[in-house]
């Protein structure tokens, strides 16, 4: 006797002869593209019907389809990044007092941060076995709308708490993201340099004030530099010996080198003096060169580690481009790792503005072995490092537009897992 897929107790169907339940609760992209496929709809996730039954006509199983299209809020349902790369446990062999483990952990935050606030709180709670502590979704005064998105999270690191803020990056689909990345806007602030204009708005700058040092909160529109510095000031308040990260991959990775600027800005050396490090995975350029001086000094002065991580071909750090008739410059070098996960501390990473008669033909070429290689991952280094068809296909647009599949999170996951050790004992602060 069949169970119902929206009850977890066996349901009685002797009462009737025949039966069709659908359920939106269990059902991701996946297995709605399994359904619309396949004429066997029995036991698919979201469907309830009797053992054995099928659909014979496409037209019958696209309604049916309609009917169960996935709960966009459920926990189980996951985005096209989140498709890419499936993985939600951390790595078991990277233990806390392995150098790979904050940026290891900060990878999966940033991969996680595309996903909707259910799904994050059940990856750190039930995978991570982890504090979710909040999510936020943050106004954008310029925007008019909630365009920011990152949430935080607490675990023991050794001997003290580690509490960890994250930022959601670049939606593949979001257009306004995407011409962010791209985008040569920019404001001069006092003292700290040119700084790329739709971060700044992104992260909470205001039309009417600007960056007040204290605002009015207001729940109904947070801005997420002041919403998050609130909740950071209220956690370590009550746990002194406590610290922050900040990470983020793509867009988040550049809204994580704003954040502590700002703080510098407004003198929170207390909350600066609790930071920990920022890490970042396919971060695009923040600011001018005047701006990367200020950073260096505030990651100086307060000790900061700063791990901005570059994969490959990578097309996002290596946009706005950098030149002598615009402003936006890297700072503090990079960890970049080829296609084999072999890494090196670099001044900037190579091919710096991407486009490049000379790496035409070796970029394809390594987009060629990129494909290639997600077809043998599996069997050389283990299960945990499948690619699904998602990210297989993802790869294939690699062919068309060498370095965009690059910066998806995957890569960056490999990285922090097959790279050295060694090279992870060295800041870029210096």
């Amino acid at each position: 006797m069949a169970a119902e897929v929206t009850d977890t107790k066996t349901c009685d169907k002797s009462f009737c002869e025949d039966h069709l339940l659908l359920s939106t609760k269990y059902v991701g992209l996946r297995e709605l593209i399994t359904l619309l496929f396949s004429k066997n709809i029995a036991n698919r996730k979201g469907v309830d019907c009797p053992a054995g039954a099928t659909e014979e006509t496409f037209t019958r199983r696209y309604n049916v389809g309609k009917m169960v299209l996935p709960n966009m809020e459920s926990p189980e349902y996951l985005t096209t990044i989140g498709l890419l790369d499936i993985r939600r446990d951390l790595d078991n062999r990277i233990k806390h007092e392995d150098p790979r483990y904050i940026s290891a952990l900060a990878v999966m935050a940033s991969k996680s941060a595309y996903e909707n606030k259910e799904h994050i709180k059940e990856t750190v709670e039930m995978h991570w076995k982890m504090e979710f502590s909040e999510f936020f979704d943050c106004w954008n005064d310029y925007e008019e709308d909630n365009t920011t998105q990152g949430f935080m999270w607490s675990g023991k690191n050794g001997d003290f708490e580690l509490i960890g803020v994250c930022f959601r990056g670049t939606s593949p689909f979001n257009a306004k993201d995407l011409s962010s990345d791209v985008d040569l806007s920019w404001y001069k602030l006092p003292g700290i340099g040119k700084v790329h204009a739709d971060f700044l708005k992104a992260l909470g700058l205001q039309k009417s004030k600007g960056w007040p040092n204290d605002i009015q909160l207001d729940d109904k529109k947070p801005y997420a530099y002041y919403a998050i510095r609130e909740k950071l000031r209220k956690r370590l308040e009550n746990n002194p010996n406590a610290k922050f990260l900040l990470t983020g991959h793509s867009l988040g990775g550049a809204l994580s080198v704003v954040f502590p600027a700002i703080l510098a800005c407004h003198d929170e050396t207390n909350l600066l003096s609790k930071l920990e490090g920022v890490y970042t995975f396919g971060q695009p350029r923040v600011g001018d060169h005047k701006f990367g001086e200020y950073m260096k000094v505030v990651l100086v002065t307060y000790g900061l580690t700063y791990h901005r991580f570059v994969y490959c071909n990578d097309l996002v750090p290596r946009v706005p481009f950098d030149s002598s008739d615009l402003y936006f410059k890297h700072f503090g070098g990079c960890y970049y790792y080829d296609s084999f996960y072999k890494g090196q501390v670099l001044a900037e990473e190579p091919n710096k503005n991407y486009f490049s008669i000379f790496a035409i033909i070796p970029m394809f070429a390594n987009a060629f072995w990129e494909l290639l290689r997600s077809f043998i991952m599996y069997y050389q280094n283990g299960p945990e490092y499948y690619e699904t068809y998602t990210c297989k296909g993802w790869r294939v647009i690699g062919l068309l537009i060498a370095g965009l599949s690059a910066h998806g999170p995957t890569d960056y996951v490999n990285l922090t897992r097959l790279g050295s050790p060694k090279l992870f004992m060295t800041s870029l602060a210096n």
